[in-house]
């Protein structure tokens, strides 16, 4: 296959390029797909990379209701746009880890019913903080002692909530109204986006494919298995109706037969066209595979810390991304005691194009020094854990 026609192709179908100027967050979400969160600047920066979003822009259309984080596809949170809430729910409803291990510590379905409904009834008065619900529920709720804590599901309280979630009774709302942290208060959802979805679960996983290979095709059966989290008998049979075509004849890369046509005829943008996006940005994340993205040039060298042989294994980035036109031309992380982002880039042929890249670089500073103040990426990161992947990203910078 072409990769410079693929990667193309990916870049304008995730909005990349122009193609979502003055779009809102969901539009957004709808063309480049739902926004993995975990506490972190990627939906921020999926927002702002393809249309130039404001952080406040996108946290008014949290506010509304237009977008929201969801528990999805594999029981993940992401950020989903309103059009597809009752289908994210859905879809994720078979995967609640915690309530199958709840059951193993003798956790009855009666037992959580009634906790459930104590949760409902709290937060009938208006939305509660963890601790405020705790306080509510009184002992509907209990401790599932070491063996829980080894297991890590140390109540019932989670358990009661991850359930009523992914019902769409309850939704999380962050305290601060970000979505960059993972401080909530729950709230009841009326009505739940579920009241009049009339979805079967095999209905619902077809769906998923549809926006799926809509979003990242040519993609391949086994990379929908993964996104989805579904088997591979159930994966095959949520594509089947969606009667994909290969792109090369044998192949078992697959494209909706309505872009078959656009695909054939893209060509790839003569001029660079630079983009620094989440490393879990949608364009690397849904694949997996952000090898795919990167020229066989011994570039790899500078994406990874792991020694050569561990290096097959490897799936996810380790750092932000630098993009350019659908290819993977650089890493970077913002270094908060100097205010500056520190990038390695390793894909930039040109020296004209050099001065393309320091531009998006500084667009990118300024939106999140003035409107983000960190780019986490993930909750748990900050300054200090992130150092070492900077000093890694300057040691790679010099060779």
């Amino acid at each position: 296959m072409d990769e410079a026609k693929r990667r193309a192709w990916w870049w304008k179908r995730q909005g990349f390029g122009g193609e979502l100027a003055g779009a809102s967050p969901a539009e957004v979400l709808e063309r480049a797909g739902w926004a993995r969160s975990v506490g972190g600047c990627s939906p921020y920066l999926t927002a702002f990379g393809r249309a130039g979003i404001s952080r406040e822009a996108m946290d008014e259309a949290l506010a509304r209701l237009e977008v929201h984080e969801l528990p999805s596809a594999r029981g993940c949170t992401y950020v989903v746009p309103a059009r597809d809430f009752a289908l994210a729910l859905k879809v994720g409803q078979a995967f609640d880890g915690e309530l199958a291990t709840a059951r193993k510590l003798g956790v009855t379905d009666k037992e959580l019913d009634r906790l459930a409904a104590k949760v409902v009834a709290a937060l009938g008065k208006g939305p509660l903080a963890p601790d405020e619900l705790r306080e509510a529920v009184g002992d509907a709720a209990r401790s599932l002692g070491p063996e829980g804590k080894k297991k890590g599901v140390t109540t019932t309280m989670p358990v009661a909530l991850g359930r009523l979630q992914s019902e769409g009774e309850i939704r999380r709302v962050p305290v601060n109204g970000r979505l960059d942290q993972q401080r909530y208060r729950y709230a009841l959802w009326k009505p739940s986006p579920l009241a009049r979805s009339t979805m079967s679960a095999e209905e619902a996983y077809t769906a998923l494919a549809r926006r799926y290979f809509a979003w990242i095709g040519p993609a391949t059966c086994a990379e929908f298995q993964w996104f989805s989290g579904l088997g591979v008998k159930a994966a095959k049979a949520a594509i089947a109706p969606l009667e994909l075509v290969p792109v090369e004849p044998g192949g078992d890369a697959l494209l909706l037969p309505e872009d078959v046509e656009a695909f054939h005829a893209t060509r790839p943008p003569a001029k660079a066209d630079f983009a620094l996006v989440a490393g879990l940005d949608s364009l690397v994340l849904l694949r997996r595979d952000f090898r795919a993205l990167v020229d066989a040039d011994g570039a790899r060298e500078e994406l990874l810390e792991e020694p050569a042989s561990a290096r097959t294994s490897v799936v996810d980035l380790a750092s932000h991304a630098i993009l350019d036109r659908g290819r993977l031309v650089g890493l970077w992380e913002f270094d908060e005691p100097s205010q500056k982002i520190v990038h390695a880039a390793f894909g930039v042929r040109e020296k004209k194009d050099e001065k393309a890249l320091a531009a998006a670089i500084e667009r990118t500073l300024a939106f999140v020094k003035d409107q983000l103040g960190d780019a986490r990426s993930f909750s748990l990161d900050n300054p200090k854990s992130r150092a070492p992947r900077i000093e890694a990203l300057r040691k790679a910078a010099k060779r």
